[in-house]
């Protein structure tokens, strides 16, 4: 199973890499498995908001919704 590499995949990515943490490290600053965190990077489309929220909060950001076109999503 291959999962999709998303913008917030990326953007954890990057944070994680702009703080100096490996994985292993923001898993344990952030509360979260291991796992989760490798999840969360490589794109996994199902995971929880509380954790991944968890993971932004050492970045001091939070997950909200963005405005979209509506219409380009109905098309």
């Amino acid at each position: 199973m291959q999962e999709k590499r998303t913008h917030l995949s990326n953007h954890v990515k990057l944070k994680r890499k702009q703080f100096r943490l490996t994985q292993p490290e923001l898993a344990l600053k952030a509360g979260v498995g291991l796992r989760f965190v490798r999840d969360l990077e490589q794109g996994k489309t199902t995971l929880r908001m509380d954790k991944v929220n968890d993971v932004l909060r050492l970045f001091g950001e939070t997950l909200g919704p963005i405005e979209m076109n509506r219409d380009e999503l109905l098309k």
